[in-house]
C-alpha cells in the first residue's frame, strides 16, 4: 500500500482553515475544523463551503438543507415582493414612452407583436419589444392600469432575487446565498427599475437566469446535462439582446470564460458545449430578427431608432456603437461625457450620476473579488467558487468599464444589470475569506471590506443628500468600525468564535445601513419620466418626476419635464410641450384659446385611422395615453427617423386617414426637430403651407381635413 508523508501531504492537498465536517455551518454559513487530507474538487476543497459535499462534483444544494434554510429564503423573497409592490401606483404610468406602447399592444396585435408606439402601427418603439410583451400580456389579462403594467417588472426583481440567491448557494451555501438575493434587493438602482416600465428589469432577470444555468452546467457531471444548461444559457441572452439588444450580451465574455476554465469535461467537449450555447443565442435572437426582416414593411410598424427600417442597424448603430461611441442619435462622440451619465472614465461609477444608484457596496465588492481569487488560487481547476468569482466577477468588471467609458446616451439607472454581480461577489468572496478567518490577514480583509462600505456610505449621503438623515451616517459609521475591528479581534480564538460572528454581523448591518436606506427612500418616492434616479426627494434627482421618454434630450440640455398626460389624472398634454414651436409660428390663427382637454376632446372624435400627428414620439406618447386614438409619431424619438416620408405622409393625408396636425411637438433635435433637411422638418413645412393653423387651449392645430390650398 502506497503511503504519503505528512509534509508531502500537505504540499499536495494543503490544510485550510476552516472546513468542517458536514452539518456543521453555523448561524451565519461558518464551520469549524480544519481536517488534514483536503483535496481539491473533493468534498473538502478549501474553495467549497464545509457542508457542502460527501463525493465529488456534489454541490452545497445536494446536501441536507438546514431547517431554517427554505423558510428563510421564503422570508426574503416575501420582503422583496412587498418592497417591490408596495403602492406600485405611485409611479404612475413611470415613462410615458413604454407605457403608450403597452396600451397600443392592448388594442392590437401588430402593435404587442412589434413593440409600435401606437396602435394604427406607424413607428416601434427604439427598443425590442420583448419586455413589452410581458406588460401587454400583464395588461390584457387585468385591463390597462399602471398597475397591471408594472406589475410583471416587479416580479422580475423577485425572479432576480431568487435567481440570484440560488446560483450563489449551490457554490457557498445557504447563508451566502440569502445574503447574495438580499443585497439585490436593497440595492437602491434595483427598487427603482423594478418598479418601472424600461426593458432594465427583464434585461437583468434574463442575464441572471442565464448566470444561474452557466453554474448548474459547472457544476454537473453529466456530459448531456451540461450541454442543456448550456443551451438555455444561450437562449436567456438571444432574449435578453431581444429585450435591449448589445447590454444583454456584455456577459458573454465572462460566462464563456468561467465555463471553458471550470466545467468538468475535457476541452475539446467544453469548447463544444460553448459553441452549442452559442448557436442557441443566435437562434433566441435571430427568429425575431429574421420575422422582421421577412415581414412586408408596409404591413408593420418603422422600426424606431433605425436608419434603414431594420432590427440589425437598430442593433449596432443607436443602440450599439451609437451608445458607446457617441452619435447615431446619442450625443457625444469625443467630448470627454456621455449624454446624462457624466464624464467618462474609471470613476463614473463612483461619481454624482452613478455613485447613489450602485456603488454603495462596490468598493466591497472590488476588495472581495481580489480576495476571493486569491483564496481561490490552489485549488482545482473545477472549482466552483473561483469559476463562479470569474463569472460574476467578469460580468461586474466588463459591463462596469463599459458603462464608464460610454460617450454616448448612458444613463445612470443602466447600472443595475450590476445589482446581481456585486450581490454575489460580495457573497463568495466574503463566505472564502471567512472560512480563513483563523488567519489575521483574512480576518483583516474580511473585516476591512465590511468597514469600507460603512466609510463609503458616509461619503455618499454627504455628497448625495447632505440634509437628509444626518445621523444616519455617522451611526452607521461608528456600528461598522466597531464591529469589523471586533471581529479582527475575535475571530482569531476558537472559544470566541461566536463573539466574533455577532461581531460580523453587527459590522455588516452598520455596513448596509446606507443602501438599505436609500433603497426605502427609493420606494416611498413617486418615479415617472425617462431619466428617473433614486433616493429620497431630497437628493434632488431630476428624472425623479420627469424626463424625456426614449432616453434623451438635446445635447446641451438638461431633461425637461415629462409631456403627455400625468397618471393622476390630467387629460392632454402638458403646455410645456404644446405651447409654441417653430411648427406653429407660421398660418393664420383663429378659434380661440380653450383648456388643454379640449385638445384630447378633438382627437377623441377624429374618427380616422390616426387622430392626429406630432413630431416625436414624446408628444404622440402623451395624446396616446390621454386618448384612445392612435397617434403618429413623426421621425420617431429623435425626430429625424424617416418615418412617414413626406411622400407618405401626403398620401396618408389624401387618403383621409389623419385628421389632425398638432404642433409642439418635441424631440431628441429640440422641438419640432432641429434639421431642416428631415422629413419632420419637412411636413411641417407643408403642413403650415397648405393647411390653416388654429389654437386649441393654446396648442396650435391644424385640421387636415381643410386644406387652404
Amino acid at each position: 500500500m502506497t503511503t504519503t508523508t505528512p509534509l508531502l501531504r500537505r504540499r499536495l492537498w494543503p490544510r485550510t482553515a476552516s472546513v468542517a465536517a458536514p452539518g456543521a455551518e453555523t448561524a451565519t454559513g461558518a464551520t469549524a475544523g480544519a481536517p488534514d487530507g483536503i483535496r481539491p474538487g473533493s468534498s473538502s476543497d478549501p474553495t467549497t463551503p464545509s457542508g457542502a459535499t460527501t463525493v465529488a462534483g456534489s454541490t452545497p444544494s445536494d446536501a441536507a438543507a438546514p431547517r431554517w434554510a427554505r423558510p428563510a429564503l421564503w422570508a426574503l423573497l416575501a420582503l422583496t415582493a412587498a418592497l417591490y409592490l408596495w403602492n406600485l401606483s405611485s409611479n404612475g404610468y413611470a415613462n410615458d414612452f413604454y407605457a403608450a406602447a403597452v396600451k397600443s399592444g392592448t388594442q392590437d396585435l401588430t402593435a404587442w407583436v412589434f413593440g409600435s408606439l401606437d396602435s394604427a402601427n406607424s413607428i416601434t418603439v427604439d427598443k425590442p419589444p420583448v419586455a413589452l410583451w410581458l406588460m401587454v400580456l400583464s395588461c390584457r389579462i387585468f385591463g390597462f392600469s399602471s398597475v397591471a403594467m408594472l406589475l410583471p417588472q416587479a416580479l422580475a426583481g423577485v425572479g432576480t432575487v431568487a435567481l440570484t440567491a440560488a446560483s450563489v448557494r449551490r457554490v457557498s451555501g445557504h447563508v451566502a446565498g440569502l445574503v447574495a438575493g438580499l443585497l439585490v434587493a436593497i440595492t437602491p438602482v434595483a427598487a427603482l427599475m423594478f418598479r418601472f416600465n424600461n426593458p432594465d428589469a427583464l434585461l437583468v432577470l434574463l442575464m441572471t437566469a442565464a448566470a444561474y444555468f452557466v453554474v448548474r452546467a459547472i457544476e454537473t457531471t453529466r456530459g448531456k446535462a451540461a450541454l442543456w444548461w448550456m443551451v438555455a444559457c444561450g437562449a436567456a441572452i438571444g432574449f435578453a439582446f431581444l429585450t435591449k439588444m448589445l447590454q444583454g450580451l456584455l456577459v458573454v465574455p465572462a460566462f464563456a470564460l468561467a465555463y471553458l476554465v471550470a466545467a468538468r469535461f475535457s476541452l475539446r467537449t467544453r469548447l463544444a458545449h460553448l459553441v452549442a450555447a452559442g448557436l442557441a443565442m443566435v437562434v433566441g435572437a435571430g427568429w425575431f430578427v429574421a420575422l422582421v426582416s421577412l415581414w412586408s414593411a408596409s404591413s408593420r410598424p418603422y422600426i424606431g431608432g433605425s436608419t434603414n427600417d431594420t432590427l440589425w442597424e437598430l442593433a449596432l448603430g443607436y443602440n450599439g456603437l451609437g451608445r458607446i461611441l457617441g452619435g447615431e442619435g446619442n450625443g457625444g462622440g469625443g467630448g470627454g461625457g456621455g449624454l446624462f451619465g457624466g464624464a467618462t472614465g474609471i470613476t463614473r461609477m463612483f461619481g454624482s450620476a452613478f455613485g447613489a444608484e450602485i456603488s454603495w457596496l462596490l468598493p466591497t465588492a472590488l476588495v472581495l473579488l481580489v480576495a476571493g481569487l486569491v483564496a481561490a488560487g490552489r485549488a482545482a481547476r473545477t472549482s466552483a467558487a473561483r469559476a463562479s468569482l470569474i463569472l460574476w466577477g467578469g460580468w461586474l468588471l466588463v459591463s462596469a468599464l463599459i458603462l464608464s467609458f460610454m460617450e454616448g446616451t448612458v444613463h445612470p439607472y443602466y447600472s443595475v444589470a450590476l445589482a446581481p454581480a456585486l450581490a454575489a461577489v460580495i457573497a463568495i468572496g466574503g463566505r472564502l475569506a471567512w472560512d480563513r478567518r483563523s488567519s489575521l490577514v483574512w480576518r483583516v480583509a474580511l473585516g476591512g471590506a465590511v468597514a469600507l462600505a460603512g466609510v463609503w456610505s458616509v461619503y455618499l449621503l454627504h455628497v448625495h443628500a447632505d440634509s437628509w438623515l444626518p445621523a444616519l451616517r455617522w451611526i452607521a459609521l461608528a456600528v461598522t468600525t466597531l464591529g469589523a475591528m471586533g471581529f479582527v479581534a475575535l475571530g482569531g480564538e476558537q472559544r470566541f468564535r461566536k463573539a466574533a460572528a455577532v461581531a460580523l454581523l453587527v459590522g455588516s448591518l452598520g455596513g448596509l445601513a446606507g443602501t438599505t436606506a436609500w433603497t426605502v427612500a427609493t420606494i416611498g418616492q413617486s418615479h415617472t419620466g425617462s431619466t428617473p434616479t433614486s433616493g429620497p426627494a431630497v437628493a434632488g434627482g431630476a428624472g425623479r418626476t420627469g424626463g424625456a421618454p426614449g432616453g434623451q434630450a438635446p445635447t446641451g440640455q438638461a431633461p425637461t419635464g415629462q409631456t403627455g398626460p400625468a397618471p393622476a389624472g390630467q387629460t392632454g398634454p402638458s403646455s410645456s410641450a404644446s405651447s409654441s414651436s417653430s411648427a406653429g409660428s407660421s398660418g393664420s390663427s383663429t378659434g380661440t384659446t380653450t383648456s388643454a382637454a379640449d385638445v384630447t376632446t378633438l382627437l377623441q372624435d377624429a374618427g380616422t385611422t390616426w387622430s392626429a400627428a406630432v413630431v416625436g414620439d414624446q408628444t404622440a406618447a402623451g395624446y396616446i395615453l390621454s386618448t384612445d386614438t392612435a397617434v403618429m409619431a413623426i421621425g420617431g424619438w429623435s425626430g429625424t427617423d424617416a418615418s412617414p416620408t413626406l411622400a407618405e405622409f401626403q398620401q396618408y393625408v389624401a387618403d383621409g386617414r389623419i385628421h389632425y396636425f398638432v404642433s409642439g411637438g418635441r424631440a431628441g433635435g429640440g422641438p419640432g426637430g432641429s434639421d431642416s433637411t428631415s422629413t419632420a422638418s419637412q411636413i411641417t413645412a407643408w403642413v403650415q403651407s397648405h393647411y390653416t393653423a388654429t389654437t386649441v387651449g393654446g396648442t396650435t392645430v391644424y385640421d387636415l381635413t381643410s386644406p387652404t390650398s
